[in-house]
């Protein structure tokens, strides 16, 4: 009798619907944070952020059903969900205040075709991301998050009334001591948990919006900001974080085939996270959504259940699609006090920041190249973030790339490691340190 890999196995309904339900417990803050940051900063009506708010939804069902599937060698057959990238919220915002929303729509399109193009050639440059690059990338990743994100609590006049600034730290100190104080599978959702308590006491004290009327059941609007604008240098910042995700893609493949005990296939399992990950995007692009990525958090569940079955995550990605077409849950969702997203989202994206500190745990800083390439590259990540007008007299397309801190730590940080990795007479030791794992790790 043929032994069925733990990801192949097919479990009874009664064990499944309640995984699939805590599943898409960790990752819905994705698709509402990320509605929450665009519809804000590109001061987009009620009607049109619920519309958005659906399609990423869908796009998310789309994505992890194609992950959990594998047809076509789109995606990687495993327990993967998928969600709106942090990083590629960000960006997708700051290339549709610079350029236009159909702009910034055009770029996901772009970036995700060629993303689809270069799986092969990625492969093989991956060694260009080690984590001293990806740990500064993360990093300026979470700052910039954590700028947009504090913004939600500012009125019209950019300051924020004492009720807005209690409703925000209220929501932080519950979502803290649920994260505390809870068990098991039950601390991977504190995060929404503490949006519900946040949103509850916005009710309570009058802060909570209107709830708008209308039908029942809605379809998700395809190009939501009219047909896409293509600009190739508006596109550059978002194809730099591209790769950057890719390479971010490749640990959590593995990370994922450990998880449910299956031997590492890298041209099918990673090609397959890839590819997927790019057809998810382009799909995101045509509804107006940004570059799409696998949720690491859902990786944690599984290792925690012990249940390994992919059909798990198909049954999310039913999940997602029945509520992108459930429009009183869209309305009931931008009904939240910004305040509450604001709280919110300051922890997830203080996370993300932590995340990147974490990954820089590997490199040796005692080794004064790592220091001068992570100095460097933070250098260049944060002073946009920390003075956004800073380029502001340099020309647009220009503009874009030098001022997108992402870009900037990506590109620097790889051309300082390719540096010091030429003058490896000088400084091996330390070097290959930062670019591979310790012998002892291998």
């Amino acid at each position: 009798m043929a032994v069925v890999n733990p990801a192949d196995e097919r479990i009874p309904i009664r064990t499944l619907a309640p995984l699939a339900v805590q599943h898409l417990l960790v990752m819905i803050t994705g698709p509402i944070s990320s509605v929450f940051l665009v519809a804000h900063a590109l001061k987009l009506d009620a009607g049109t952020s619920a519309k958005l708010l659906a399609a990423f939804f869908l796009v998310s069902a789309i994505g992890t059903a194609l992950q959990s599937t594998g047809r076509l060698r789109v995606g990687a057959r495993l327990p993967f969900v998928m969600l709106p990238g942090g990083a590629a919220v960000v960006l997708f915002i700051q290339i549709a205040q610079e350029t236009g929303a159909r702009t910034a729509t055009g770029a996901v399109l772009l970036t995700a075709v060629v993303t689809f193009a270069l799986v092969p050639v990625f492969l093989r440059i991956v060694r260009l991301f080690p984590p001293l690059v990806l740990g500064v990338m993360v990093i300026v990743i979470g700052v910039n998050l954590l700028r947009i994100t504090a913004k939600l609590v500012l009125g019209p006049d950019g300051t924020a009334t004492r009720s807005s600034l209690w409703l925000m730290v209220a929501t932080i100190v519950v979502t803290v001591l649920l994260f505390r104080f809870l068990r098991g599978g039950w601390r991977r959702v504190a995060i929404l948990l503490g949006m519900v308590v946040g949103a509850l006491l916005g009710l309570a004290t009058g802060q909570m919006g209107a709830v708008a009327g209308g039908p029942a059941f809605a379809w998700p609007q395809p190009f939501v900001f009219g047909a896409p604008r293509f600009d190739v240098l508006a596109t550059l910042p978002l194809l730099v974080f591209a790769i950057g995700a890719m390479a971010e893609a490749t640990g959590q493949t593995v990370l994922n085939t450990e998880a449910v005990g299956k031997k590492l296939d890298r041209k099918r399992d990673i090609g397959g996270v890839l590819r997927g990950d790019a057809v998810t995007s382009l799909v995101s692009g045509l509804f107006g959504g940004p570059v799409m990525v696998t949720s690491g958090e859902n990786i944690g569940i599984v290792r925690i259940t012990g249940v390994r079955s992919r059909f798990v995550t198909l049954g999310t990605a039913v999940l997602l699609a029945v509520i992108a077409f459930l429009a009183p849950v869209a309305r009931l969702i931008n009904a939240v006090p910004a305040a509450v997203v604001c709280g919110t989202g300051l922890v997830v994206f203080g996370m993300i920041t932590g995340l990147g500190i974490k990954m820089l745990h590997e490199v040796d800083f005692g080794a004064d190249p790592n220091l001068m390439v992570a100095t460097a590259a933070l250098v260049a990540g944060l002073l946009p973030v920390v003075a956004p007008n800073i380029y502001q007299s340099l020309p647009t397309s220009l503009r874009l790339v030098l001022g997108s801190g992402v870009t900037m730590a990506a590109l620097v940080g790889v051309l300082g490691n390719l540096l010091f990795h030429r003058l490896s007479s000088q400084h091996g030791p330390a070097l290959r340190r930062d670019e591979t794992a310790e012998p002892a790790r291998r």
